[in-house]
């Protein structure tokens, strides 16, 4: 990266700070530190180099950093260690999950009415949690909506009454809408079905390889597909050969860090966070090293801080599983402990190379899926909007869909906000004049692949997110009134309820 790019975007961060705190009523005073000396001590190669370590770790662990392998051990060990010598309070916070790995590639044939063969990660996956099997069968559709009718919310196979007339021992064919994946395959399994395909909606952003995760292991093969491969095995007559060869472990162990400043009220934390873990597929260096590497130098530069207000950092395990590590912290949390808690700032995949500025709707201004967030969720949306404005970048609002670690924090009225620069949703023409970029090309084409690596990480969105992490930390750290001054209410809509998958596509449902 130049490194004048990136210097004139820590620059701006000071404007940006000192824009941004009369939005939450917490101008520093002049003993604080200054956030022009702050950012420029966020410099580019810093935040590059802890992306270097954590694609060397992968390197040397099987290509990964998935939650319950040696990858994401050592790369807990790299942070932990970073973090402790820094002054912070570490605190490895050890949890049982369902492991799942591929063991190798799936199979998937068309037999009848004529021959066609599938392309793994091109055509089909196999979802997180599938069984191992190799299963020959007619294919039979369960409630479908195939063109030319439209299919906003498809409900194929969310009731058990959806397989009345089902032959056992045939193969489910069915489509992603409404509920979630795990209960359409647990209705395909009570009705007889010896293997489920799951596959795309159709509309725009939902037609593309649907990859996703069941929740719970299952002991039948289970696929999903691009809208194309499944509406071509809609066709009466089809019959299909289906191979898959998993691994799942009920009880493996893996581990959130959580990471205290030693200073600081500790009635009133401001917390951030980011998951660690990649996929079994690949090292995961945007999604979500390019998180977890802005919040670590962030909490790198505020350690000799005397701050006002307790940050805390979170580096989350077994994300990718359906934010398993933030949903048991936050479980685990008493009554006291969660009201102390008065905002947290999310960051995942914040450096995609085909980027918007994507920033979590916390008022619902955008009036699109989920409701607002608990009260305070837009104060923190607008300090953000504020930090592009001045430094003349574009943002764009992202939806509280519930599908990355603000979910289990809303859920319990904590306030929460972050970024986000899109995974496998394809960018639009208005976005490509507004940011640059690609129209009709997925805001990140390596989104759960081996090639997500160095190469794809966009340093002009590193830089520039880095900067807002910055400022968001510096600019509440120090802050009289915080967001969720309040104590937290009980539970808050804005999760999606559990609707469609999260924001970075590690899909539970619909």
């Amino acid at each position: 990266m130049r490194k004048r790019v990136y210097r004139s975007v820590l620059a701006a961060v000071t404007a940006a700070s000192a824009m941004a705190l009369p939005l939450v009523s917490a101008a520093p005073a002049s003993a604080d530190p200054d956030p022009a000396a702050f950012s420029r001590s966020l410099t580019a190669p810093t935040v590059k180099r802890h992306l270097e370590k954590l694609q060397e770790i992968a390197n040397a662990n099987g290509g990964t950093r998935a939650s319950g392998t040696p990858g994401f051990d050592r790369s807990v060990d790299y942070v932990a260690g970073k973090l402790r010598k820094a002054g912070y309070r570490v605190t490895l916070q050890e949890f049982e999950f369902p492991f799942f790995r591929e063991l190798e590639k799936p199979a998937l044939a068309r037999t009848a009415p004529s021959p066609k063969t599938y392309v793994p990660d091109t055509d089909f996956a196999t979802m997180t949690y599938s069984g191992s099997g190799d299963v020959s069968g007619t294919v039979q559709g369960v409630d479908l909506v195939l063109p030319p009718t439209p299919a906003p919310s498809s409900t194929s196979g969310c009731e058990a009454s959806d397989f009345a007339g089902f032959t056992t021992g045939n193969i489910a064919l069915l489509q992603r809408g409404t509920c979630t994946f795990q209960i359409k395959v647990e209705n395909a399994l009570a009705a007889g079905a010896s293997a489920v395909i799951i596959f795309n909606e159709g509309q725009p952003g939902r037609d593309g390889l649907l990859n996703g995760t069941l929740g719970v292991p299952f002991t039948i093969p289970v696929v999903g597909t691009t809208f194309a491969a499944g509406n071509e095995l809609a066709a009466a007559g089809t019959a299909v050969q289906l191979k898959t060869r998993t691994e799942s472990d009920l009880h493996r162990k893996t581990r959130n860090i959580i990471a205290d400043h030693r200073s600081g009220n500790p009635d009133k934390v401001v917390a951030l966070g980011a998951h660690l873990d990649s996929v079994v597929a690949g090292p995961g260096i945007n999604d979500n090293g390019s998180g977890s590497a802005a919040i670590l130098e962030t909490a790198l530069r505020l350690a000799p801080l005397p701050t006002k207000n307790k940050l805390r950092f979170y580096f989350w395990g077994a994300e990718e599983l359906g934010l398993l590590g933030s949903e048991h912290h936050v479980a685990n949390l008493s009554a006291e402990e969660r009201a102390k808690i008065k905002l947290y700032l999310n960051f995942d995949m914040i450096a995609s190379p085909n980027y918007t500025f994507g920033i979590y709707d916390g008022d619902d201004s955008d009036a699109v899926g989920a409701p607002a967030g608990p009260p305070g969720s837009d104060k923190i949306e607008k300090l953000f909007e504020k930090y592009y404005t001045t430094i003349g970048k574009p943002f764009v609002g992202t939806d509280f869909t519930g599908r990355s670690d603000y979910g289990p924090f809303i859920e319990v009225g904590i306030p929460a906000g972050g970024l986000f620069t899109g995974a496998e949703g394809i960018k639009t023409e208005d976005e490509a004049a507004k940011f640059g970029g690609q129209a009709g090309v997925a805001y990140d084409k390596c989104y759960h692949q081996e090639c997500d690596n160095l190469a794809n990480i966009n340093d002009e969105a590193l830089a520039i997110n880095s900067g807002a992490v910055a400022t968001a930390a510096l600019v509440y750290a120090y802050s009289k009134e915080l967001p969720g001054s309040g104590t937290p209410g009980s539970t808050t809509p804005g999760t999606g309820g559990g609707g469609d998958d999260h924001d970075h596509g590690h899909t539970v449902s619909e």
